[in-house]
């Protein structure tokens, strides 16, 4: 928790947005318990409802009364996963500290205060207030790029921002992850907007551009991505999934994190892995079959561009009430590396959770594939990296050197193959002519 005031809201309540509605109404309330963790109680007009939805059922069911979150949580991983992250966090810190420059009335940033201070047009469905009665959404003028740009290069350096800045900043704040971004609409389709950061090395932007093409190439279903130019730096554009324009206005999907799936919140989340997932997919996903096919699909590809960061906050499932649907996969980056040594954020076969296609090969039963079908996905999607390289790196404007820095770094790094033998050496000759080729 972080501590600017003596002002603390004792709770708030969550509307949610009913599968296919434009507006919202009032679900429930999130209420302070001792030692920091958070109740949620429905509200009786919401359970009355014939159409109301559970937030989530394994921790959230339609029911009356008090439900606290499980032991050694703080909060519903449900709930949390509507609140910001690190990139977020620090944007609010830093309109709350302007605001105290000032002389305006202080706050208390603990997690609840997260939810009510961060904007309103956050990640799935639900959004956080503090009347039960008027929903008012937290949202921002519409600002060029150049203005996100230069409002994210003052959070990066700690500079204060201005208030049409601050304002500018607030749309994005509940956006997930520790990089700098904003959110944009455009026409019938929202995008997050990824900036680079003052301490990039090499071209991380473009980079993710190009996994993400990739991947969409290699058959997987990625969300939309495109690059545009602004204040002489290029940002990437993900189309929002969890957004559709209907009329003037715009319905929410619901949906809820992989962590919130496995039952972990953020200081469990090294115990997230592949297998218990997949198990999880088995049981309560639509299409389980091809969901766990796609999920494996995504693992490889992972393995082969040198993403590490595949945390279970970086996988997601839309929630329809009932059944969860795999949502098109998102943050796909090349991760910096000084070796060759990688580990994958989630477990792939047991215990290992090493950047390796041998440990792919090993843990493809637990998604219906066979040995022979698993070596297939890998050296379909190592075509595709052949293939389409170069006019996907042209697409992206890649410097010559980046193109470098990429491809046997972390796109087809030779530790993901240097253990392969019999059946599965050709993944590793096929890896090495790529690399010798570009």
């Amino acid at each position: 928790m972080t501590i600017i005031s003596k002002r603390a809201p004792k709770g708030a309540f969550v509307w949610v947005w009913l599968p296919g509605a434009t507006v919202s109404v009032v679900a429930g309330r999130i209420e302070r318990l001792a030692g920091d963790r958070y109740a949620f109680a429905y509200g009786q007009s919401y359970l009355a409802r014939p159409d109301a939805v559970p937030i989530y059922t394994p921790e959230l069911p339609l029911q009356r009364g008090s439900q606290e979150p499980p032991e050694g949580m703080q909060i519903a991983s449900a709930l949390r996963d509507g609140a910001p992250d690190a990139w977020g966090r620090r944007v609010i810190i830093n309109r709350a500290m302007r605001r105290l420059s000032v002389g305006a009335e202080e706050v208390t940033l603990d997690e609840l205060a997260f939810l009510l201070e961060s904007g309103s047009d956050r990640i799935g469905g639900l959004d956080f207030q503090e009347s039960a009665t008027i929903y008012v959404p937290r949202a921002s003028e519409n600002a060029s790029l150049e203005e996100l740009l230069r409002a994210a290069d003052m959070v990066q350096t700690g500079l204060p921002l201005t208030p049409e800045l601050a304002e500018a900043m607030l749309h994005g704040t509940a956006i997930g992850g520790a990089r700098p971004k904003a959110l944009i609409e455009g026409g019938d389709r929202k995008y997050i907007a990824k900036f680079s950061a003052s301490n990039d090395t090499y071209s991380v932007v473009e980079g993710e551009f190009v996994a993400m093409r990739l991947a969409r190439l290699a058959g997987l279903c990625v969300a939309d991505v495109r690059l545009e130019s602004a204040g002489g730096k290029r940002v990437v554009l993900i189309e929002r999934f969890d957004r559709q324009r209907v009329g003037e206005g715009w319905s929410r999907r619901m949906l809820v994190s992989a962590l919130t799936i496995l039952g972990l919140d953020e200081m469990l989340a090294r115990y997230a892995s592949y297998a218990d997932l997949a198990e999880k997919v088995r049981l309560t996903f639509t299409d389980p079959l091809a969901t766990l096919r796609e999920l494996f699909e995504r693992i490889v590809f992972n393995v082969l561009v040198g993403n590490t960061d595949d945390h279970a906050r970086n996988h997601a499932a839309f929630w329809d009430g009932e059944m969860l649907t795999l949502t098109p996969a998102y943050d796909i980056c090349p991760q910096p590396r000084t070796g060759g040594e990688a580990s994958q954020s989630m477990k792939i076969h047991a215990e290992d959770r090493s950047s390796r296609l041998s440990t792919c090969v090993i843990a493809a039963p637990t998604f219906g594939l066979s040995y022979r079908q698993a070596i297939e996905v890998a050296e379909r999607q190592m075509e595709v990296v052949r293939s389409s390289w170069t006019a996907i790196c042209d697409e992206a404007e890649l410097s010559a050197v980046d193109r470098v820095f990429f491809l046997g770094r972390q796109v087809l790094n030779p530790y993901a193959f240097d253990d392969l033998e019999g059946p599965t050496a050709v993944l590793r000759d096929l890896a090495r002519e790529i690399r010798a080729r570009a």
